[in-house]
């Protein structure tokens, strides 16, 4: 489709931003953050109020057996794969507004646009929100588009459990999204996400849309180490196999291995245990979080990482047990979305520059079954994951422009 044949169709800025605040209510933190975790009653009441909105636009409502939903508005030929955006409503603890949350509802602004102009596309439009995407109570992230994109099995994900061993579908149950329909096994036409970039990129470099080219290589550990516990007072320095020394030694080594270009490596969680201050630490369990773009520079991080730890157990007289829980490797979006989404930016006069995401999106994994791309509007000194992140109403409504645009272009065309 040309961009001269495509309709007139514009966003309406003020709505979506007046949904995003009245969203960011559910969960709605002091500090002016959010915290809806997944699967809680909080993750309920803001699907709830998605579907009625999505309802209200004319759609039909399907839920998953993950609990991901399905806003869809039907095409004039509804045999087409549907084009498709979406992202998440789940928070983290100290969440901000627009974190998932703005995907999720510059998608319903689409819905709503195309719902009160009477525009029918060729194709359907459908918005999903993808349960789980922040992984931070059902490790790990973006584990239900995960499924959907043939990264996990649905056993896999329903039996994970939360650190309380309440499991994923226990959870779906009690907050009643445990839907019926299979998750994925059906084509899609393509798949858009939009997003605040989390990071300090667009801001810096004064650029409005960010047309993102795939996203970094991640690997998450859980590392416990185990030496043993004795007396702070009476155990001399050199006797002493204290766990915590050994964690304390590889969060430094961690640093280093990510301190290459485009590297980032980030500790978590640590926990030491008895959790008391006049007896060695004997057990200490950690986090480790690394990310890189090129595959190869995050096999050489893990491989570093590994004797760095048997290094540090050795000298220390301990015990280190390393399990990698999640791999993703690098993911590039499909090229001709990724142009779609620049040449948007160029044909509404948009200062737009090419950028890699340095956070996983549940885009990453539906790349796998489907063209995908995402589009980046910057947030505000690069924060996220935070309670203060924050975005500029213009630059959210810019994004969700081009996503139309995008959209409207990919359903109508042969």
């Amino acid at each position: 489709m040309k961009p001269s044949d495509r309709p007139n169709l514009k966003i309406e800025s003020d709505r979506l931003w007046s949904s995003l605040m009245e969203l960011a209510e559910i969960g709605g933190t002091e500090k002016g953050g959010v915290c809806r975790i997944a699967l809680t009653d909080l993750d309920r009441q803001g699907r709830d109020l998605f579907v009625r909105w999505a309802k209200e636009a004319g759609c039909s409502i399907k839920v998953d057996q993950l609990g991901n939903i399905f806003a869809r508005r039907e095409g004039r030929d509804p045999a087409k794969p549907p084009v498709m955006t979406g992202s998440h409503l789940d928070t983290q603890p100290t969440g901000g507004k627009f974190d998932g949350a703005y995907g999720v509802m510059a998608g319903l602004e689409v819905l709503r646009v195309l719902h009160d102009s009477g525009y029918v596309t060729e194709a359907p439009i459908e918005v999903a929100v993808w349960t789980n995407e922040e992984g931070c109570r059902f490790a790990p992230a973006m584990v239900a588009s995960g499924v959907f994109g043939g990264a996990f099995t649905l056993d896999h994900a329903l039996g994970i459990k939360d650190r309380d061993g309440v499991s994923f579908a226990e959870a779906l149950k009690a907050i009643g999204y445990d839907g019926k329909e299979p998750v994925g096994g059906r084509k899609v036409g393509a798949f858009f996400e939009a997003h605040i970039e989390q990071g300090p990129i667009l801001e810096q470099q004064n650029k409005t849309i960010g047309v993102v080219t795939g996203a970094q290589g991640q690997r998450w550990y859980e590392i416990s180490w185990t030496g043993m516990e004795s007396h702070a007072g009476t155990t001399p320095m050199e006797g002493r196999r204290d766990a915590l020394v050994g964690a304390a030694e590889l969060i430094v080594e961690c640093r280093r291995i990510g301190n290459r270009p485009n590297g980032r490596s980030t500790i978590g969680v640590i926990e030491s245990q008895p959790q008391s201050r006049n007896t060695i630490p004997g057990r200490v369990f950690m986090t480790v979080d690394f990310r890189h773009p090129d595959d190869g520079e995050l096999t050489r991080m893990d491989a570093e990482m590994r004797a760095a730890a048997a290094d540090i157990a050795s000298r220390h007289r301990l015990e280190v047990k390393i399990e990698q829980i999640w791999y993703f490797p690098p993911s590039p979006f499909a090229r001709e979305l990724v142009d779609s989404v620049r040449r948007g930016a160029e044909q509404a006069g948009y200062a737009h520059m090419d950028i890699v995401s340095g956070a996983g999106h549940d885009a990453c994994y539906v790349s796998r079954v489907a063209p995908t791309a995402m589009i980046f509007v910057p947030c505000k000194d690069g924060i996220s994951h935070n309670e203060i992140e924050d975005a500029d109403k213009a630059d959210i409504g810019a994004g969700a422009q081009i996503l139309l645009q995008a959209m409207v272009d990919r359903a109508n065309s042969p």
